[in-house]
């Protein structure tokens, strides 16, 4: 038999096993780990899979945190093989103790995530079933072991080796654009109308990661504004009209101006710094005369970071964060006062620390990827959600590509956050 008829096969025997499952009782979920962990034949075992899969799927919310608590407390290594493991590896510290310490230490519930992901679809449902984790943890943070189990296998089934880039445009799929339409994060997209002018016209683009086992699903998309300039606000992207087709269009700026995560289960699984790299590369070879990388992000958390004070902030800083942290200023009050709100956003961005890192999450996110900072725009996006995370306010980011290994060990090692000159008089 080979191998597409056998996954038919499969498929066939796992849908008349659905169809039982609603006639008959609906098992325990201990029976339904039971039995799945006491399988060892494979085609027993993915049919015990897709029934536990679809057992877990009908519980209510109660029943979801009893199925991972029995997994946190009965799903571990087993103590007495992890001592006698140790133990061997500390009288003997060879390669072959160690591999032994290695598989003894393990917890069981590695190898029941291994066993359900074998039976068709699974993944989708292992991905989902990691969203009612995330969100059951908030009251159960006991359960945070059961998660790193999960994070240590999407890791490796989610590796840069299984990701498809694919260009997105007007003739992708019609389930793809809708799926693009309403995961879109960062600049809502109203309408289909509205995903064309994003995708189709000549300077514009569209690129998003997929994996083979997720099957229409993008994981991660970025939209990209080719043209000549660096770009100071959204609107000159959104609603500005794009630029006349070329034969040979001699672009010299790309704009980074969205990138959206599109699986909540996959949330600490990260694709963006691999997405911009091949994307960039791809863009380097389709148009040649691209010299500049750059983003135009938001500013997420500056509006919260204003109505804290920190000790270690001078006493203009902190006299500006409580004029408009009180003022709370309307649109004409912010451009009369941009220059002000530049230097705080700028002084936000380099000041405000989560450990040696920056605060804010979008500039931990480029600056990691050896981008810099590279200007600060006031009225960049009037958008209600631009106001309120930010004061309207944006970012460049530059991509150069002839320093971005140096700015990335240079900002993992010492915090450093690598801007431009013409800032540094914002600082306060």
């Amino acid at each position: 038999m080979t191998f597409n008829r056998f996954q038919d096969y499969l498929s066939g025997l796992v849908t008349r096993q659905r169809s039982l499952f609603s006639y008959n009782n609906t098992p325990s979920i201990s029976e339904s780990l039971e039995k799945l962990m006491g399988n060892t034949g494979e085609v027993s075992a993915i049919v015990a899979a897709r029934e536990l899969l679809d057992t877990y799927r009908a519980l209510d919310e109660a029943g979801k945190i009893a199925f991972f608590v029995q997994l946190e407390q009965n799903y571990n290594a087993e103590p007495a093989q992890v001592r006698l493991a140790y133990e061997r590896y500390a009288a003997s510290p060879n390669s072959e103790n160690l591999n032994r310490l290695n598989l003894a230490s393990e917890p069981k519930r590695l190898e029941l995530f291994r066993r359900l992901n074998q039976t068709p679809d699974a993944t989708h449902d292992l991905v989902a079933m990691r969203v009612d984790l995330l969100r059951l943890m908030k009251e159960k943070p006991e359960l945070a072991a059961v998660d790193e189990n999960f994070m240590h296998l999407f890791r490796s089934w989610f590796s840069r080796g299984f990701l498809q880039l694919e260009k997105i445009s007007w003739s992708t799929s019609a389930a793809i654009l809708e799926r693009i339409i309403r995961y879109e994060a960062v600049h809502e997209i109203k309408d289909w109308k509205d995903l064309r002018s994003r995708i189709d016209p000549p300077d514009r683009r569209c690129f998003a990661f997929f994996h083979p086992a997720l099957t229409d699903e993008p994981l991660i998309f970025v939209e990209v504004a080719l043209g000549n300039k660096i770009p100071d606000s959204i609107n000159s992207i959104l609603e500005e009209p794009v630029e006349s087709a070329q034969e040979t269009p001699e672009y010299t700026v790309a704009t980074f101006y969205s990138i959206s995560n599109c699986q909540p289960g996959l949330k600490n699984i990260s694709f963006g710094n691999l997405l911009i790299k091949q994307v960039t590369q791809k863009l380097q070879r389709e148009f040649p005369s691209i010299k500049k990388f750059v983003t135009l992000s938001p500013v997420s958390g500056f509006k919260r970071w204003l109505q804290h004070s920190d000790a270690n902030e001078s006493t203009e800083l902190t006299a500006l964060k409580a004029d408009f942290a009180e003022s709370n200023p309307g649109p004409e009050e912010l451009t009369e006062r941009s220059e002000n709100l530049r230097k705080l956003v700028f002084n936000y961005l380099t000041q405000a620390k989560k450990g040696k890192y920056p605060s804010d999450p979008v500039s931990r996110f480029h600056l990691g990827n050896g981008a810099k900072l590279h200007n600060v725009h006031a009225n960049a996006d009037p958008s209600e959600k631009g106001l309120q995370q930010s004061y309207g306010c944006m970012v460049n980011y530059l991509y150069d590509l002839r320093y971005i290994e140096r700015n990335h060990e240079r900002y993992v090692t010492e915090g450093k956050v690598d801007c431009s000159d013409k800032l540094k008089s914002l600082l306060v």
